[in-house]
């Protein structure tokens, strides 16, 4: 499965203490094939990595672009990279 991806991506906003890692694993487990996490950052934002297809994983990020999250988005900063694997499924760190 060599299509696979890594995306990292940091979300900015009001999206702590709003259910958006929540919802962000069940968004993800909904797509399907992507494992990984979503975790609160020190700063406020949210950090959110998942491995996958690369179509699951650009998915995931027009969702977290979309507004259609808890809270409220302001930007989304993200990077593309190979799959360093570990994971087992998508979870709420």
């Amino acid at each position: 499965m060599n299509d696979d991806v890594r995306l990292t991506a940091w979300v900015r906003g009001r999206v702590q203490g709003v259910g958006f890692r929540w919802f962000t694993r069940a968004n993800a487990l909904a797509i399907g094939g992507l494992v990984g996490f979503a975790s609160n950052l020190a700063d406020g934002r949210v950090q959110v990595v998942a491995e996958g297809p690369r179509t699951e994983c650009e998915q995931l990020l027009d969702w977290l672009r979309a507004g259609d999250t808890p809270g409220r988005v302001d930007g989304v900063t993200e990077i593309w990279g190979t799959p360093r694997g570990g994971y087992e499924t998508f979870e709420i760190r």
